[in-house]
């Protein structure tokens, strides 16, 4: 039975972020329900080296400490990716910095990292793998607000985690760290991106796998911007992007009156332009490197959207805020009766279906 429709009514009457921290903790209590049904055959993807049992993934900022990984999985999530953790723990900024857009089921936040540090984030994940749980669980490393050396932050992150995660991402897109963003322009990412692989290539001969390693930008980029990203992956050889994060930007139609609060917006007013971006990048990368699909996904029709637009995989969060944790079981049900009545075998084939490439 599904508990959230009881439990809805207390949640939106509490401050977001009381609510967040209530429903983790109802989560590593095993109060919240975790069984679902098999996954369909047909949502089976592999990508960059991974074989995911489904596409619909967990996207960072839900488990920003590695609490939930394995309960959130038992959702029916394909994928759950853990942070974004930091090297030194961080308060983030005042609060209040969480606020529900209900009429609009978008959300406004300026946490700014709030994290329990790497520490803490490292032993979870060393924890889980003792204990030898499956599922694919992804962690998402960025720098602490007063680095002065980004790239020094990012690589402490990549060098704890390789061992324990089965990806890694570089966030170089939150709207919330001052001078995050610059970090995509692209000198900085190459110089940067290049210290994080040298990081993560030291544990090649200890684990004899090199885990994954992916970096997530935002949607507030131009067609240029993205190209200079494009190719910057493409040089390093890194195994993927996730396109993107929440954005700076307040669309017109925006009805809620906390629409002027400072911060990244994300949710169902982020689609089209997180798609547009997602689509862009699929043609600049000439589809040969796989691509995560974040940032707007409320319904099956959504990620599918993605995944023709060029999404191998897709990410949601704030639907689940809206909506609750049925969802998931909803949008992979909606993926396969698209997939079967468009005529495709598996979600591959559908991967950039109305994206044309140019020669």
């Amino acid at each position: 039975m599904d508990l959230y429709p009881f439990a809805r009514p207390l949640l939106r009457c509490l401050d977001p972020e009381t609510a967040h921290r209530l429903t983790i903790g109802a989560l590593k209590l095993g109060l919240v329900p975790g069984k679902h049904e098999p996954d369909d055959p047909i949502l089976a993807v592999d990508a960059f080296g991974l074989s995911f049992p489904n596409p619909v993934g967990l996207a960072a900022g839900f488990d920003k400490n590695a609490e939930v990984p394995d309960a959130m999985l038992a959702l029916g999530f394909g994928f759950v990716e853990a942070g974004t953790v930091t090297p030194r723990p961080q308060p983030g900024n005042p609060r209040k910095r969480l606020f529900r857009l209900e009429e609009d089921e978008a959300i406004v936040n300026r946490l700014g990292f709030n994290n329990e540090g790497l520490s803490a984030f490292a032993a979870r994940l060393t924890q889980r793998k003792r204990t030898g749980r499956g599922g694919i669980v992804g962690a998402n490393v960025g720098k602490n607000r007063d680095t002065v050396d980004a790239a020094a932050d990012y690589a402490a992150g990549v060098t704890a985690l390789s061992p324990l995660a089965d990806y890694l991402v570089v966030n170089l897109s939150s709207p919330n760290t001052p001078g995050l963003r610059a970090l995509q322009a692209r000198d900085e990412m190459e110089r940067l991106l290049l210290r994080v692989l040298e990081a993560r290539g030291r544990f090649a001969p200890q684990q004899g796998r090199l885990p994954p390693l992916l970096a997530k930008v935002g949607p507030d980029l131009g067609d240029g911007e993205l190209r200079d990203i494009a190719e910057v992956a493409t040089k390093l050889r890194l195994d993927g992007l996730i396109i993107g994060n929440t954005t700076i930007e307040r669309p017109a139609t925006l009805r809620s009156p906390y629409r002027g609060e400072s911060g990244g917006l994300s949710g169902r007013p982020l689609m089209e332009r997180s798609t547009a971006c997602l689509a862009a990048m699929y043609r600049f990368t000439g589809g040969r490197m796989p691509l995560i699909g974040c940032g707007g996904v409320a319904s099956g029709a959504d990620a599918y959207a993605k995944i023709k637009a060029g999404a191998s995989l897709v990410q949601l969060y704030t639907a689940l805020v809206f909506q609750g944790p049925a969802l998931v079981a909803r949008i992979k049900r909606e993926i396969a009766a698209r997939l079967r009545a468009d005529g495709f075998r598996s979600v591959g084939e559908a991967v950039g279906a109305d994206n044309e490439l140019a020669p």
